[in-house]
């Protein structure tokens, strides 16, 4: 029997405890994959919120845990525009309101001619007329999931907007919401004069981490938000997010480690008198070691497997629903996968590290004794 055999072999024997073991194992590893792929598509639509437009980062309030609870006072966004190496400073309100079946549904205010500079691609209908309209342009994805179309009437804060038209910008933030008149979210939000951030686009020749880090320094109650590791101050809740797929990882590893510990240590017991026959017939305890080892190896990472698959249809089958799929769509980087990976194979080596040593200070002749 080939040693890789007898893994296999040792493995299946007790199939219900090594089944169990497994299952355990890949819970956690669901966590993790699904955590990690959510919390990856949290940044990246993220991330394209904050570049919308064209813009190279946006401008909001140095003090406020999310971009709906920040202010950007009108001054401040006139010294942005006015600013030589600033090209343009294009203020937004961001509101979240129920509308429908869908509770966190993203609206946005923005200037009608500001819009109209960079308006979003239509797929039906014209962009935003005059500043205080009561008006408001779908994403396509909000348009489906309200089964509106141009010239409907959809009511935002017991507020009536009539659908003029209807946009498609491959951004799942601006696709699942809608835009309205800055002057009408304003209203809406209880912020006249006021924004929740300002799109700034720098000047020809202008470097934008140098604009960023200028603009900071000279306005402290104003911060930049322009890449991934600036999502933090966009959205705090991603930063707890990502605190919380930490801890569970390491949970995963501390629980999963025991159960194998608790396996294999059985496994062992089980088979002492096996041991000390390997053992009296020339088998060395570095081979005895690898053979437990790699029980524990095989268990993981089959239970990393499972994890995995049932962890991505776990965050496909959220996007079913779609108040879910308006702000958010799951993004899959090697790196999620990696970190199951990594917690599989470190489960299988603290786990099996006891037993591997328990086994390998048996003598052949204390072993033949077991009974």
């Amino acid at each position: 029997m080939s040693f890789l055999s007898l893994v296999g072999k040792n493995l299946v024997r007790q199939r219900a405890r090594s089944g169990l073991t497994a299952l355990g194992i890949s819970l956690g590893i669901i966590t993790v994959v699904a955590l990690g792929c959510i919390t990856a598509g949290f940044r990246t639509s993220a991330l394209e919120f904050m570049r919308s437009g064209g813009a190279d980062f946006l401008v909001m309030g140095a003090d406020a845990p999310d971009l709906e609870l920040s202010v950007v006072a009108e001054a401040d966004r006139a010294w942005l525009a006015a600013r030589d190496d600033v090209a343009r400073a294009a203020g937004t309100v961001m509101m979240v309101a129920r509308v429908g079946a869908t509770p966190f549904f993203l609206v946005f205010g923005r200037e009608p001619s500001d819009l109209a500079a960079r308006p979003p691609p239509l797929t039906s209908g014209r962009s935003l007329a005059a500043e205080g309209a009561d008006e408001i342009m779908l994403g396509a994805h909000a348009a489906r999931l309200l089964s509106a179309r141009v010239g409907d009437v959809v009511t935002i804060h017991q507020r009536p907007l009539r659908v003029v038209g209807i946009y498609e910008t491959g951004r799942t933030r601006e696709d699942g919401g809608a835009y309205g008149s800055l002057a009408t979210v304003q209203a809406m939000t209880g912020k006249p004069g006021a924004y929740t951030g300002v799109y700034v686009t720098v000047g020809a020749g202008a470097d934008p981490d140098a604009v960023a880090a200028a603009i900071e320094a000279e306005r402290p109650g104003l911060t930049t938000a322009g890449g991934i590791e600036d999502v933090g101050k966009f959205d705090q809740s991603l930063e707890l997010l990502a605190a919380a797929n930490f801890a569970i990882s390491i949970l995963a590893v501390g629980i999963g480690a025991i159960g194998v510990m608790n396996t294999m240590i059985m496994s062992i017991f089980e088979r002492t008198r096996e041991i000390g026959i390997l053992r009296a017939v020339g088998w060395g305890g570095g081979r005895i070691l690898a053979m437990i080892v790699c029980e524990s190896l095989v268990l993981c990472l089959v239970a990393a497997v499972f994890g995995t698959v049932v962890g991505v249809l776990a965050t496909r089958g959220l996007m079913l629903s779609g108040a879910v799929s308006s702000f958010l769509q799951p993004q899959y980087p090697a790196e999620v996968f990696a970190r199951a990976l990594a917690v599989a194979v470190t489960v299988a080596l603290a786990g099996a590290a006891y037993p591997a040593f328990r086994a390998i200070r048996l003598t052949p002749l204390e072993a033949l004794r077991h009974e």
